[in-house]
């Protein structure tokens, strides 16, 4: 794909953004990528916003964010699935041949949203709705099942909660938390068995920014350093049912990644040197990491993921950041020595029906 991105800005982490309006944040970040590229507002031609109507708070978020976003005057385009999703959009728009500069912008000031209530909302309402599913009852249902089909014990996640929190702790671009001891984890309460509440990694506040451009206009701007090409995308969304084959099979995980692989030009995960995963739980990691083949591969979420930061609409734009660091050497602390091609993921929807990958090529 003969797209770049050539600026980007991650506003810090934090538990709740008290200081700033949510407008505020989304013009901070907008503003840093423009001037991490190093190209003016006034240049771009088209604009994508990717965001959550409910989870802002907002009854049409885009009316009061779109301006802060850089979208005034421009053509603009919205998304509502996940930060990922519309990362997704806008590269095709770059490379449509109709666009050519553009700003795409995700956020989740989660502090100001009740989720678990917003999950809620988003139930079958005649059925599953009035019961009280939500997010965390359905990461249960979806732990059971991935415990039973790959063999996972609580021992297990209980491991892989502490390893991503000692991984998260060493991000600087994270919320570097203490790495809870296991008797914290394991006596934690229950919220779904087997879920426990230290089982999930907690919801942060976020927002991320990024300038992506053409290959035809990176050719006509010869001082133009992209931080990275856009070498493969894929996507897929299930089907609404939580039976024991949509959770366990993870057959829209597995597809979304065969596709972003195949436009890659790679055979399989392996040969990718990063993978930066959207795991809500200690169960999503083992599951998605027994689903790609790559238990063995010790560079996936070398960030901490989101038990570094988890901006929760948006993290799977996080996970992005933190692939085109890996591939540009940049990642500090976390960095995978030689890293030149990375992949970042995210779920989204209820009970992560979508799913969205992108892989990225050190440039």
């Amino acid at each position: 794909m003969d797209v770049y991105v050539i600026g980007m800005d991650v506003h810090d982490p934090s538990d709740r953004v008290a200081d700033k309006r949510l407008e505020e944040m989304v013009f901070d970040t907008a503003r840093g990528a423009l001037d991490d590229a190093g190209v003016s507002r006034d240049e771009i031609d088209h604009v994508t916003i990717a965001a959550c109507d409910e989870l802002d708070g907002r009854s049409i978020s885009s009316m009061l964010l779109a301006t802060p976003a850089g979208a005034y005057l421009k053509d603009e385009l919205k998304c509502t699935d996940s930060g990922l999703t519309g990362f997704c959009l806008a590269a095709m728009r770059a490379g449509s041949g109709v666009f050519h500069l553009g700003l795409v912008s995700s956020w989740n000031k989660s502090s100001v949203a009740p989720v678990e209530e917003v999950m809620n909302s988003r139930c079958e309402p005649f059925f599953t709705r009035p019961i009280g599913l939500n997010m965390s009852i359905t990461d249960g249902l979806f732990a059971q099942t991935v415990a039973d089909i790959y063999g996972i014990d609580e021992d297990d996640v209980n491991r892989a909660v502490m390893e991503g929190y000692r991984r998260a702790h060493k991000n600087p671009r994270g919320m570097q938390r203490q790495v809870p001891p296991a008797h914290e984890i394991s006596n934690s309460p229950h919220l779904a068995y087997p879920l426990r509440k230290s089982h999930q990694a907690p919801i942060t506040d976020g927002a991320v920014s990024m300038v992506l451009a053409s290959g035809e206009w990176v050719a006509e701007h010869p001082n133009c350093r992209p931080l990275a090409r856009i070498a493969g995308m894929g996507w897929r969304t299930e089907g609404y049912s939580l039976g024991r084959d949509r959770l366990g099979a993870l057959t829209g995980f597995r597809d979304t990644f065969e596709d972003a692989l195949g436009m890659a030009g790679l055979l399989d995960a392996d040969e990718l040197d990063v993978i930066e995963l959207d795991s809500q739980t200690g169960y999503h990691e083992l599951a998605f990491k027994s689903a790609l083949g790559v238990e063995g591969l010790d560079a996936v979420s070398p960030s901490g993921g989101v038990f570094a930061q988890n901006p929760y609409f948006c993290t799977g734009m996080t996970n992005a950041a933190e692939a085109i660091l890996q591939v540009n050497g940049l990642a500090g602390p976390t960095q995978v020595q030689g890293a030149h091609i990375a992949a970042a993921h995210q779920s989204h929807g209820f009970a992560q029906q979508g799913h969205v990958a992108v892989i990225f090529e050190g440039v």
